[in-house]
């Protein structure tokens, strides 16, 4: 006898229609934003999930903080104050890299606009008599450097060379007690004599007389007299100017135009051509 109703679909077919429906339902899902907001409230159910899930995880690592022994703390906390040390100090670093970058920039712009031929040099040592302001600086006649060379910074006159090695030199400030410097005041071309006065941050102008046209403010430049310094380098400017009519000359003060004691790269002036070889 034959049954009432049909059997339907075989087993085969429904897996593959199943089979079908699945990977339709997955395509959709993924390439699709039908199901975005079914996403994101899928979110919200399955977060409270992980955190439960991760409950014993969380209690694992309290136990054990609880329970470490304490010289085991004080063991990591002079580690990371190690590292964090390590790093300050190469932040230092980069601090001091970035500094000196800016300077070279300052010093590369200076020589650009020198129509003498110029080499930099670099500060090695400064002499250890305080009342000696003398410099070390890394290039010698290897290079080219001569004895009364003139020296400069990014914004003036430091001195010049006085001693000369192989591969080092030695330079004397312009604020050295024995160190004189023809100059001229920029706005006038009045011709003075500047002298050190073992002070980096002051010079004495010496023999400047009561009516000679000085201000506060007033550029010193060098005058080139003497054959030592090229003509027009900023020198000093002036500070001060106290004149007495009791005494035949003023009391002029002024401040260095080079940064003395702070300038680590310099610039060596050729105002001569070099030696030729024989």
């Amino acid at each position: 006898m034959k049954p009432l109703f049909s059997q339907g679909p075989s087993l085969a077919t429904r897996m593959t229609l199943l089979t079908v429906l699945s990977l339709a339902i997955a395509a959709i899902y993924t390439y699709t934003d039908w199901f975005d907001d079914l996403k994101n409230r899928a979110t919200d159910i399955y977060a409270p999930l992980y955190w439960v899930s991760d409950l014993p995880g969380r209690a694992s690592e309290w136990a054990d903080n609880r329970s470490m022994p304490r010289a085991k703390l004080a063991q990591e906390n002079e580690a990371l104050r190690t590292e964090l040390l390590v790093h300050k100090r190469k932040l230092q670093q980069l601090a001091s890299l970035k500094a000196e970058n800016v300077r070279l920039r300052q010093l590369l712009n200076s020589a650009d606009t020198l129509e003498d031929r110029v080499i930099i040099a670099e500060l090695i040592g400064i002499a250890p008599d305080p009342e000696i302001h003398k410099v070390i600086l890394n290039k010698g006649s290897a290079d080219g450097v001569y004895v009364g060379q003139a020296m400069l910074d990014a914004t003036g006159l430091m001195g010049q060379i006085v001693h000369v090695g192989v591969h080092a030199s030695q330079a004397l400030l312009i604020s050295d007690t024995s160190h004189a410097l023809p100059v001229q005041v920029n706005r006038n071309g009045v011709r003075l004599i500047v002298e050190g006065i073992g002070d980096l941050y002051k010079l004495a102008v010496r023999h400047a007389p009561n009516t000679v046209d000085i201000q506060v403010g007033d550029l010193l430049v060098s005058s080139g007299l003497g054959q030592r310094f090229p003509v027009g380098y900023p020198v000093a400017e002036v500070t001060e100017v106290i004149a007495d009519p009791a005494k035949p000359f003023a009391q002029v003060t002024a401040r260095p135009m080079a940064e003395l004691n702070r300038s680590r790269h310099v610039l060596l002036v050729f105002d001569q051509p070099p030696a030729e070889e024989p």
